[in-house]
């Protein structure tokens, strides 16, 4: 069971939603950054990042038996702010690309620096898996 959350007069959540109630196995993926199975970024851009950081993401969730569709919530950790809303028409392309039609629970914050020098994106997601 997953029921969006949404209060009566709120305006509409733009690609995200404010709560999701699920029963179910719990998955917690830790932060994933634009980087490839061998730990090496074949890109500095932010949305190449981004889309590689979904994708690990889903690898993943995938030991788990689980899928982009169980996903509940995801905070994301950028370097640039400016990066993320010049090029929000991309992310939300590379994010559906990846992840598809499912807008969980979403919190943003820009940090000074992440732990890889090299990582513009970082991501971590908690998804529950159905009983």
């Amino acid at each position: 069971m997953q029921k969006t959350l949404h209060p009566a007069g709120w305006a509409p959540a733009k690609g995200f939603s404010n709560g999701i109630l699920v029963e179910g196995r719990q998955v917690f993926v830790a932060g994933q950054v634009g980087w490839n199975a061998e730990q090496v970024f074949e890109s500095d851009d932010f949305v190449a990042q981004t889309e590689q950081a979904l994708r690990n993401i889903v690898a993943v969730l995938a030991e788990a038996g689980a899928g982009p569709e169980h996903i509940v919530r995801m905070t994301w950790y950028v370097i640039s702010k400016r990066d993320y809303v010049d090029r929000l028409r991309e992310v939300g392309q590379a994010y559906r690309t990846v992840i598809g039609r499912n807008f969980p629970a979403m919190t943003l914050v820009q940090v000074v620096a992440l732990v890889e020098d090299r990582a513009k994106v970082e991501i971590e997601a908690t998804a529950v898996i159905p009983k």
